[in-house]
Formats: structure tokens, sequence, C-alpha cells
């Protein structure tokens, strides 16, 4: 089997750098989830906005994300 010289590889590093941040991007929004579950049984008059924003957090993301995969692509 012979290998091709052209293709760049791809760095190891780096790969472990995106899992690590992944993670860490993970991990922030599970306590930010754990923390408005927390305020919307606390101060249960807090529920509609929390669920407000909520809605425009995930819409904001949604769009993001949306936006970012044609740019992503192209780049590679």
């Amino acid at each position: 089997m012979t290998t091709n010289t052209g293709m760049p590889r791809r760095d190891r590093d780096h790969h472990e750098l995106h899992t690590a941040i992944l993670l860490l991007a993970l991990t922030v929004g599970l306590l930010i989830t754990a923390a408005a579950v927390y305020l919307a049984l606390a101060h249960p008059t807090l529920t509609g906005p929390l669920g407000v924003g909520a809605a425009v957090l995930g819409a904001l993301a949604g769009t993001a994300g949306t936006l970012a995969h044609p740019v992503l692509r192209h780049r590679h």
C-alpha cells in the first residue's frame, strides 16, 4: 500500500485541542442549564423569561451553525 505524500495530514494535536474545547463547552452548557433549572424551580415567576431566553439562544446557535457550516466546508 502506497502513501500519498501530496495529501495534507491532520495534526493530532489540533484534534485533541478540538476535543478538549468541545468537552469544555459541553460542561459549561450543562452548568448553565442546571442553573436555569434551579432558578425556575426556586423562583417560578422566572419560568417564562427563562423559556424565552432559551428559545432565543437556541435560535441564535442554530443560525450560527447554519451560517458557519458553508464557511468551514469551503476552508477545507
